[in-house]
């Protein structure tokens, strides 16, 4: 992203991060800094090499427990600022966001960025039926308009449906017959940007079979 002074570009990175702002992501009021939070650690150290920024990350109190429970980057940029407003970001974004800007080139880019941010995986094995694993994957928002955007757009590009259910907040849900038709887009090698521990627990389900 670097300099400061030129327009952004669209790359695998900057999808990445763009994904793991929309989910993790804040953006201040004052049109100018950016913050994004995780749990993870070596999250935020790949979205400092995605950036080609050297800010430190630090750890961030929690409203509910008062210990420092998460991590933070912040960073200012004008125009990456302006650029994400451009694609449907805006700061207090949770409950307001809606359709994104997103070239269909790196929409799975963006979509491994919005797994590592606020989507989940969920495998186990079956009660019933002990040698058939369960795995599910899922991605939550505040907002049911993104949730259904980002649905259309993965029907468009992968064929598959799957569904928007409301628990505390609204999720995505794929089972394993699309999930398995989804991880190949989502992780086309092993070199991308991610959340290391994610790619661990699915990377069996990518192998040749």
């Amino acid at each position: 992203m670097k300099p400061k002074g030129k327009p952004v570009k669209w790359s695998p990175e900057i999808a990445y991060v763009v994904g793991l702002i929309t989910t993790d992501g804040n953006l201040s009021p004052d049109g100018t800094h950016l913050e994004i939070t995780s749990n993870d650690f070596q999250l935020l150290e790949t979205a400092k090499n995605c950036l080609g920024i050297k800010n430190r990350i630090t750890p961030k109190f929690s409203g509910s427990t008062g210990w420092k429970s998460s991590y933070r980057i912040q960073f200012g940029n004008v125009i990456f600022y302006k650029w994400l407003l451009d694609i449907g970001l805006m700061p207090n974004k949770s409950k307001r966001i809606k359709s994104l800007k997103i070239p269909d080139k790196y929409f799975f880019h963006f979509l491994r960025g919005h797994l590592d941010g606020d989507g989940n995986i969920l495998k186990y094995q079956d009660r019933v039926f002990p040698n058939s694993q369960r795995l599910y994957l899922r991605f939550s928002c505040a907002s049911v308009i993104h949730l259904k955007w980002l649905q259309k757009s993965i029907k468009r590009l992968a064929k598959i449906n799957g569904r928007i259910k409301k628990d505390a907040i609204y999720v995505l849900v794929y089972a394993k017959r699309e999930s398995l038709k989804l991880l190949p887009k989502i992780y086309i090698n092993k070199d991308i940007p991610c959340l290391i521990r994610k790619y661990e627990s699915v990377k069996e389900f990518l192998m040749p079979r």
